[in-house]
């Protein structure tokens, strides 16, 4: 490889664009020829070893296209779901671009700019908008997920979904919106919440922070009239980090006044009505 390429790429960490080096153009074509660089959007390269990582195809983003933006898993796995490792990276460009690259999707596509921020200079989709758009892939989890992570608010979420009006499926993405007004911050709160509402009971609220002996605790659900307060639990409760934890919480909340009651998403989705009763005689020993 040239000496000049070699000196930018480590400068670079592996990644350049024809654009902003005409002087090289001749030599990073001989590159790409001898496989020493490869194209991962037109006119950007990057080594072999990084032409697959995702992270990377990201970056070349903005190097390629200065309109365009980061939407899709690869959005959410750089905000508010780093647990997540996108297949694809999907991008969004005001013009249809004419390519097709293993990895990448690109979609003719104008976001509004105020639902756009940058990472590292990487233009992405607010969550919000990110969250609604991944509705139809993810379902109602992914709206847990950007709640949990207090990236986003559900008025954020209805805001993004007004200023992205007639795309196909708002409707859908409106009525899991609706279904999620308690705010839920797992599949489990989620079901626990239309249980609650189907039975009439309305008076609570969801994930609402205490602070006891110095810790800050989000109850899973507070009932307004009383202090009894529901925990729904899943497998994570298992790990031993968690188990510990929730020993303490335990503790605490009940010297704070607060009767807590445990329940499961077996328990949930076998025996609402038990979830129901065992709620409403926890309420009325409360009262």
């Amino acid at each position: 490889m040239h000496k000049a390429i070699a000196e930018l790429l480590e400068f670079t960490g592996g990644i350049i664009c024809r654009r902003q080096y005409p002087e090289l153009l001749t030599r990073l074509e001989a590159a790409v020829r001898r496989g020493e660089l490869i194209a991962v959007l037109p006119g950007v390269y990057v080594v072999p070893e990084l032409a697959s990582d995702w992270r990377t195809i990201v970056r070349a983003v903005p190097l390629w296209n200065d309109d365009a933006v980061v939407i899709g898993d690869a959005g959410a796995a750089l905000t508010y779901w780093s647990e997540l490792t996108p297949r694809t990276v999907e991008i969004a460009c005001p013009r249809r671009a004419r390519f097709q690259t293993k990895g990448i999707t690109v979609c003719e596509r104008v976001i509004p700019p105020e639902l756009v921020t940058r990472i590292a200079g990487v233009p992405i989709a607010v969550p919000a908008l990110n969250a609604i758009d991944l509705i139809p892939r993810h379902g109602g989890d992914v709206i847990d997920r950007a709640l949990r992570s207090r990236m986003a608010t559900l008025a954020d979420m209805y805001r993004a979904l007004d200023h992205t009006p007639g795309r196909r499926g708002n409707g859908d993405r409106r009525r899991m919106l609706l279904d999620s007004r308690g705010e839920p911050w797992s599949e489990a709160e989620r079901l626990s919440h239309r249980i609650l509402r189907g039975a009439g009971m309305t008076r609570w609220h969801a994930n609402v922070p205490i602070v006891c002996n110095g810790h800050k605790y989000f109850q899973d659900i507070l009932m307004d009239d009383c202090p009894v307060v529901l925990e729904i639990d899943g497998m994570v409760h298992l790990r031993r980090e968690m188990f510990e934890t929730d020993r303490r919480r335990g503790n605490e909340l009940l010297l704070a006044g607060r009767y807590v009651l445990h329940f499961t998403w077996l328990m949930l989705n076998q025996e609402p009505d038990w979830f129901i009763s065992t709620t409403q005689g926890a309420i009325a020993l409360a009262s």
